[in-house]
């Protein structure tokens, strides 16, 4: 017979391991869209806790009183916040790509809510970030955090997460840089076509004065910017692996942010 026996120490050590993934998967890009059912979330956490239970490593956890285990609880909880935020700032970078390609298009005022980051953001950002999500997925971004998860009770054990809050504040600083700069890449297409369609623009209006080119020039940006929009489709691979080798730097970052060793 399957002996189901445990003890309290038992129980209060799963429960610190069902928190740090718990907290990863609220936040975590792809796990935490407003359209995953939340049964599903708890229970793909309790399960994924469950194997993490048997195959990682038990150190040795000390505390005393009730107050000394809720440190460790908020201990945990922090760990996994800071490992999923380290995926999902990524995801970031396409709503801001499509911010700009909406600001040249004329598009900027129109606002969609965006299930994956839970935010008003623009309808060229909401293509982006679902056509992104769906090939970060085709390439296997869910296994890669699980596995990174997993990995990070080994290198930060259950109540062995020590912050350090230099690393952490140049890690960010970091991201800042590439978020412009992959940001920048992504919708440099439409930024360069509208940039010669204004130059464009205004040596019609040079040259012929009886026309109104703004009325004019709004139509034709929202046209020319669509076109390039889907001409550039095939440019998204690239653009998604920018975005998944930066996932990776930064999950590894907060990792080594957390670790003491």
């Amino acid at each position: 017979m399957i002996d189901y026996t445990f003890t309290y120490a038992d129980l209060e050590y799963f429960l610190l391991i069902f928190v740090r993934i718990t907290c990863f998967v609220y936040i975590a890009p792809s796990f935490s869209m407003s359209n995953t059912p939340r049964n599903v979330r708890i229970g793909l956490s309790f399960f994924i806790s469950l194997l993490m239970y048997h195959a990682a490593p038990r150190p040795e956890i000390v505390y005393d009183t009730l107050i000394g285990y809720s440190v460790i609880v908020m201990k945990e909880a922090v760990t996994g916040l800071l490992i999923g935020f380290g995926a999902n700032l990524c995801t970031a970078i396409v709503a801001f790509a499509g911010q700009i390609a909406d600001m040249e298009m004329g598009l900027s005022m129109v606002s969609l809510f965006d299930p994956a980051t839970k935010q008003q953001t623009t309808i060229t950002g909401v293509y982006y970030n679902y056509m992104v999500l769906l090939l970060l997925t085709i390439s296997g971004m869910h296994r890669y955090l699980l596995k990174a998860l997993s990995e990070t009770f080994i290198l930060i054990p259950v109540n062995g997460a020590v912050i350090n809050s230099e690393s952490l504040l140049q890690s960010l600083i970091e991201f800042m840089s590439n978020y412009i700069v992959i940001g920048f890449r992504i919708c440099l297409p439409i930024f360069a076509v509208m940039l010669i369609l204004n130059a464009v623009l205004g040596i019609l209006a040079k040259v012929s004065p009886q026309l109104n080119m703004f009325a004019v020039g709004i139509q034709m940006k929202v046209l020319v910017g669509l076109c390039v929009l889907f001409v550039t489709t095939a440019m998204l691979p690239d653009a998604a692996s920018f975005i998944y080798d930066q996932m990776k730097h930064m999950v590894v970052s907060f990792v080594k942010v957390m670790s003491s060793t």
